[in-house]
């Protein structure tokens, strides 16, 4: 049944009420951050104003307290904008990404950081990483690995030579649409721009859909994007900041071969990160080169029983045919079992480097 003109307009003055509570509930939080900023400030002059744990949290016990009808994840997406807006009134937060303007990284920041950080788009890994040790950037978000096409190599080798600490991660849904300009001849695409990346994760839709044209890899989906915009006869695979961006239309929809593809995002920093109750720790482990190694470094977290979730290996440095192992595990460096864990490795490595213990994503 529909509702009476009355029952509409007492509706409308609920919520008109409703919005001004929320109004004045969102102004009182920010002067309580206003005031945390005060209070740092006079005890430490330099201390970090963003606190991963902390806000992980918040964002956690936010989604446990949630009994809809927004469901939990959304209404984490707006208290995470809340968030960013009331740590800008305390400092406004820089942080580097792999650029260009418009990339599947940028939504990455964006949605771990909020709309209201200063982000600053890089066009290399390395330069994040440069970034963010010379201190024009808090952070930086760099992407480690995807879920069709494994890991993203240039991240893990830039942790070899840095001292960098991972301080958070991201998981992104990636959603690849074929773009075209208002210009395009749709009958006649005859060239297709992306990433590479992007063309492996649809290579199987575009077998089927477009098996002839050329396929043209360009160094991001936004370039990809934006080439298109002189060109009647091409189109590109990207995702829909890049289609915002350059004003481009969608003529297909998530044509990823896989539809639960996804890619991890690393955020990197200066600080080591305290516990929040359910944490990551990242480390590169590098073994004598003798038989049993491999071995000796994963029976410790056996008999543990210390989760690893990640196990990668990549060409040492210090030698022809040597590797170092980069690990992900369950769990915080200062919670027992796992400094118990890394005391143990450290006795039978060349070398442990602990990359940082950081909250398991939320979002």
């Amino acid at each position: 049944m529909s509702e009476s003109p009355v029952d509409l307009d007492e509706l409308r003055d609920r919520i008109d009420q409703i919005d001004g509570e929320i109004l004045r509930l969102i102004s009182e939080r920010a002067s309580c951050a206003q005031q945390v900023a005060q209070v740092k400030t006079a005890s430490d002059p330099g201390a970090a104003f963003y606190r991963p744990e902390r806000e992980a949290t918040v964002l956690r016990r936010i989604m446990a307290l949630n009994k809809g009808p927004l469901n939990s994840e959304e209404m984490a997406r707006l208290f995470r904008e809340i968030m960013s807006a009331c740590l800008a009134l305390e400092q406004p937060i820089k942080v580097a990404y792999l650029g260009p303007e418009g990339t599947f990284t940028q939504q990455a920041t964006l949605k771990h950081f909020g709309d209201s950080a200063k982000s600053l788009p890089m066009a290399a890994i390395d330069e994040v990483f440069r970034e963010v040790e010379a201190g024009a950037a808090h952070y930086g978000v760099v992407p480690v690995e995807n879920s069709t096409e494994g890991v993203i190599n240039h991240t893990l080798d830039s942790f070899m030579d840095s001292s960098m600490r991972i301080c958070g991660e991201v998981v992104l849904r990636i959603h690849h649409h074929l773009l075209v300009a208002s210009t395009t001849r749709q009958d006649k695409i005859s060239r297709i721009y992306s990433h590479p990346q992007s063309f492996a994760q649809c290579r199987k839709w575009l077998d089927a859909h477009y098996p002839h044209a050329e396929r043209v890899p360009v160094s991001s989906n936004a370039e990809a994007a934006r080439l298109i915009k002189t060109e009647w006869h091409s189109a590109a695979i990207a995702g829909d900041m890049a289609g915002k961006l350059y004003g481009l239309e969608r003529i297909a929809e998530k044509i990823e071969d896989r539809p639960d593809n996804s890619t991890r995002f690393l955020i990197i920093g200066n600080q080591d990160v305290a516990l929040s109750g359910d944490d990551k720790t990242s480390l590169v482990v590098a073994m004598r080169n003798q038989p049993g190694a491999l071995h000796d470094l994963l029976e410790p977290f056996h008999r543990h029983q210390i989760d690893l979730t990640r196990l990668e290996t990549r060409p040492s440095r210090s030698g022809v045919w040597n590797y170092v192992f980069f690990i992900d595990l369950k769990g915080h460096r200062d919670q027992p079992e796992v400094a118990a864990v890394l005391e143990e490795i450290r006795l039978r490595a060349a070398e442990v480097k602990v990359l940082g213990s950081y909250p398991q994503g939320v979002l």
